[in-house]
């Protein structure tokens, strides 16, 4: 089986893009090949396909391609199979299979090996968002990432050969099953993506944190709900403090916030006395487009009698790194409808702060940013920022959960001590 070293050297080469049946490597990935080069083969493995389903801001950008610097770009990748786990009536896999020309297959090795007896497709898009799924005691919905993942795997396995994997979101609810998730990508030597279109977007405006800056605290608000917003807000915290001196060194502890002890928690004004720096609650709020106002005015920066009428069920959750940063993740329902964020740097009096910009539906463009880097994955055989970041993530959501579930603990988290070092060039668009 093609290791990760042999991988390396065999990228090397100036030409990956041989066919199937010509005796591919394990992974089937067209690197910098002179042109004419066939198109990628995708498989798509997702939970429910709709209109407005994940699978419908993602896959269809393997169909129809997205705009890209005022230009309209179609992907060299075929989306030739996939798997589609609840087809409800308002389904729209079967509209596009017949469109495009894509089979879809009644399990996930089948769509993988297009119905032979070998993988043959060049990468994986797997998406697990949306869709009839229990939800546990925690409030976590149960969606069946770990378990598509598993599978995928199980074909790697099988037909000794591998293929890029993007998972949307988080790998999964319970993180010793996202630990697993990891771990199985180094073992078998394949290039592993996931996450939120948050960390890619535009900026308004378009700054980068420095790289090896200081960071003291950083805050965030975005609207709700938990469980699903709370992890877009938190990749965009960590797509930021992960460029801190140091690199990334994992979280010790967190504790999540709801109703009175959050505003409780901002009278306090300050980390130590149980809540947050002001001026980076107001950097946020400064950042937002859509903050809420009274019916008879414009734009003024909102009451604290406001906050509390407009804002019915605030979230927050305080969590700290192992090397002392200090952050705090606010979801405002009914005070804005974007997502921002402000940090306190080392000798600095002001804060650094932006709003990562998502436009709205039906075009959805900030979901193009996210596949454009699933797209660099496919074609290079290289992840362009480090799966660690979302294995985090997913660990901190489950621990925002169970803090809210036991009463609004404070939880030592000395599981998710995950550290990596982020690229220096970041990945979020700019034009």
């Amino acid at each position: 089986m093609l290791n990760r070293r042999k991988f390396v050297e065999t990228a090397g080469l100036s030409l990956l893009a041989c066919s199937l049946t010509d005796g591919n490597p394990l992974l089937h990935t067209a690197l910098a090949a002179d042109p004419p080069r066939r198109k990628l083969k995708l498989a798509v493995v997702t939970t429910v396909w709709r209109y407005k389903s994940h699978s419908w801001h993602m896959a269809e950008r393997f169909l129809h391609g997205y705009p890209m610097r005022g230009k309209w770009h179609r992907p060299e990748i075929e989306v030739v199979s996939a798997y589609v786990d609840q087809v409800p009536e308002n389904d729209l896999s079967r509209t596009r299979s017949k469109e495009f020309g894509f089979t879809i297959y009644p399990t996930i090795a089948e769509a993988l090996r297009c119905g032979g007896d070998k993988l043959a497709v060049d990468a994986v898009l797997l998406i697990g968002e949306h869709g009839d799924y229990p939800v546990n005691d925690i409030g976590q919905k149960q969606y069946p990432r770990y378990e598509f993942f598993q599978q995928i795997v199980d074909v790697f396995r099988k037909d000794n050969r591998i293929a890029p994997v993007f998972n949307d979101k988080h790998l999964s609810w319970n993180f010793d099953r996202a630990k697993e998730m990891v771990a199985a990508s180094k073992s078998l030597g394949f290039p592993f993506l996931a996450g939120s279109s948050l960390p890619v977007t535009w900026r308004m405006p378009t700054i980068e944190m420095p790289y090896g800056a200081e960071i003291e605290e950083v805050l965030s608000i975005s609207p709700g709900p938990v469980d699903i917003y709370d992890f877009h807000a938190l990749e965009m915290i960590q797509c930021m403090t992960e460029r801190r001196k140091g690199g990334e060194t994992g979280v010790v502890a967190m504790q999540a916030l709801r109703g009175d002890a959050v505003w409780r928690a901002m009278e306090s004004k300050s980390w130590a006395g149980g809540g947050w720096n002001p001026s980076l609650f107001e950097a946020c709020l400064s950042r937002s487009h859509t903050l809420a106002q009274d019916p008879t005015l414009s734009h003024r920066f909102p009451t604290r009698e406001q906050m509390r009428a407009w804002v019915k069920d605030p979230i927050a959750y305080r969590f700290e790194y192992a090397d002392g940063l200090k952050a705090t993740m606010l979801l405002m329902n009914e005070l804005n409808a974007d997502f921002t964020f402000a940090a306190k740097l080392k000798g600095q009096a002001d804060p650094l702060s932006t709003q990562f910009h998502l436009p709205p539906s039906p075009n959805v463009v900030y979901s193009a940013a996210l596949m454009s880097q699933a797209e660099s994955m496919f074609l290079t055989g290289i992840a362009p920022y480090p799966v660690e970041r979302t294995l985090l993530t997913s660990g901190l959501v489950a621990a925002g959960l169970k803090s809210l579930a036991t009463g609004e603990q404070r939880l030592e988290t000395p599981h998710l001590n995950v550290r990596y070092t982020a690229p220096r060039e970041s990945t979020f668009w700019r034009e």
